[in-house]
């Protein structure tokens, strides 16, 4: 993770001299301040809980799904009526 912060110039010179005189990066040396504040922080890895029940399992009570014929059928009667709607409106935007 990169995180920008803003410092006032006289931060800025600060750290920028305590790097100098440690031998280091700015970087490093906010890295070592942080250190003691992650380190107090349990570490909350959540347990990986399996699963109950498979989806193959939980959807079992709704049989089998349609077929490419049902869905084909399905989708030609939704969208038989937009042809019919798209003709309606072209007839009510034509000059009278």
């Amino acid at each position: 993770m990169n995180l920008t912060i803003s410092l006032t110039p006289a931060e800025e010179a600060k750290l920028l001299a305590k790097a100098r005189e440690a031998g280091t990066t700015p970087e490093e040396i906010v890295r070592q301040a942080i250190k003691p504040v992650l380190a107090s922080i349990p570490e909350q890895v959540p347990p990986v809980k399996a699963p109950k029940q498979s989806l193959l399992g939980i959807w079992a009570q709704f049989g089998p799904g349609p077929s490419e014929e049902e869905i084909d059928q399905s989708r030609a009667e939704m969208t038989r009526h937009l042809a019919d709607q798209a003709q309606d409106v072209e007839e009510l935007e034509k000059p009278a």
